[in-house]
């Protein structure tokens, strides 16, 4: 199957328009579990989870970023991006500086889908879903990770034609 993108030509191109209101649809009508205080939002590296946040919520503090990302939505939806592997800190604050929220996030491995293998001491990462593709994981051996993370940045070069 082919993608096509949308270049905004003359004869009515809206659909770049239509898929974000499809996806803010989704993600009003989609029950993003309530951040509450003590509670540990858990999500898979390189993946999002949407936590809705307690009403007032005007600001949101991340301990360490290099762990998780987060990003505000409307009608107070938290969208949390795991980014490496690691526990950090989310602090939610009202317009006054009052704390309304605080809780861990854990970013953990993805689903059982990634084989490791070991060859000596350096570590590979397969992602097998269901044919094994190389993939890039934290902890795996520096040559392996490098040559794949050039290669995946040559690749999507290519595609965009950089």
């Amino acid at each position: 199957m082919k993608a096509r993108r949308n270049m905004g030509s003359a004869g009515g191109g809206g659909g770049l328009a239509a898929v974000l209101a499809a996806v803010a649809c989704l993600v009003a009508a989609s029950p993003a579990p309530a951040l509450t205080k003590g509670e540990t939002v858990t999500v898979a590296a390189d993946q999002a989870r949407l936590v809705r946040l307690p009403a007032g919520a005007q600001t949101v503090i991340v301990g360490n970023p290099a762990i998780a990302d987060v990003s505000m939505q409307r009608n107070g939806i938290l969208v949390v991006t795991g980014k490496s592997f690691g526990t950090t800190n989310l602090i939610a604050l009202d317009a006054s500086g009052n704390v309304l929220a605080e809780s861990l996030i854990q970013v953990e491995e993805p689903a059982s889908t990634v084989v490791t293998v070991l060859r000596g001491t350096a570590r590979e990462s397969l992602s097998c879903t269901p044919n094994c593709q190389p993939m890039l994981t934290l902890g795996d051996d520096m040559t392996y990770f490098t040559e794949r993370a050039d290669q995946m940045k040559q690749r999507n070069q290519l595609a965009t034609g950089q």
